[in-house]
């Protein structure tokens, strides 16, 4: 159980298998020897005007991929210029293997930093053009960089709470659906049955960094939780842990009638457009 990876066996479940990504966008970066697949997308509203007003950088479920999202969740959020950013984790579609959790938290991390240099460079050249033909360091930096938000479904929300933990003033904030605390789930839902002998060693072997208590204890963003009612998957009892351990402001958005994999639509989406027009405001 300690040397054969038996978490990564029995938590992940990585596909390969190809997906139309619609007009979402492929862009690979280097990650451990190997590439990191991310998907990028782009509102009418950001392609209308040149430029995205945020950057949402988007960590999917575990039996989910990138390819598959980007391009219809980039319309929507409203009349927002938005670009979003998915990443594939490793061993999940073009991402290289192997898939383990030990590996979710530095792709995250490394996408992260992707994109932060992207948007950096942009900023660089957009306030450049604005600015005559030989622009000083004060102009080219004269308009802020456009925020960062992470966007974390199920496995994805410790993605985005370990980057959140790494990078705590980078980002703009946060955006956690369905959050799992791995260990306390493995410990009090499936130990009972096996007196924790199996569960136990399964729990230990979780990586610290997708521990969701300890990262949302360490995170002083604005955040935005999205907590299905009926999860069949991750309880609303586990998912409740995590909004009570983040140390950040928060705001809380009861999906009624949701399951864990429901699309957030109608009224939640409403309410989450709402919300994110809160944790922009707080982040400037």
């Amino acid at each position: 159980m300690f040397f054969g990876h038996l978490p990564d066996h029995l938590i992940l479940f990585p596909t390969r298998a190809p997906i139309n990504a619609g007009g979402a966008v492929r862009r690979t970066i280097p990650f451990e020897n190997g590439d990191l697949e991310i998907w990028t997308a782009q509102s009418q509203s950001t392609r209308q005007q040149g430029r995205a007003d945020v950057f949402i950088l988007r960590f999917y479920g575990n039996a989910d991929r990138a390819d598959r999202w980007p391009a219809m969740e980039a319309e929507m959020w409203k009349d927002r210029a938005v670009e979003i950013w998915g990443m594939n984790y490793p061993g999940f579609g073009g991402s290289t293997g192997p898939a383990r959790l030990a590996r979710i938290g530095p792709a995250a991390v490394a996408a992260f930093d992707e994109l932060m240099r992207h948007a950096a460079n942009k900023n660089a050249v957009e306030s450049a053009a604005s600015s005559g033909p030989k622009p000083s360091s004060a102009l080219r930096t004269a308009h802020a960089t456009a925020p960062i938000v992470l966007f974390g479904t199920s496995i994805g929300a410790t993605a985005a709470l370990h980057v959140a933990a790494s990078r705590p003033t980078e980002i703009a904030g946060l955006i956690l659906q369905n959050p799992p605390p791995l260990r306390e789930m493995i410990l009090r839902q499936f130990g009972w049955w096996n007196l924790w002998l199996l569960a136990g060693p399964v729990a230990l072997q979780i990586p610290r960094d997708l521990g969701c208590i300890a990262n949302a204890r360490a995170s002083r963003t604005p955040a935005i939780f999205l907590l299905a009612e009926r999860d069949e998957i991750v309880a609303p009892r586990f998912q409740r842990l995590v909004v009570q351990a983040y140390a950040g402001e928060r705001r809380v958005i009861e999906v009624q009638g949701a399951h864990h994999n429901d699309p957030v639509e109608g009224t939640a989406l409403a309410d989450l457009n709402d919300a994110l027009g809160w944790l922009l405001g707080k982040s400037r």
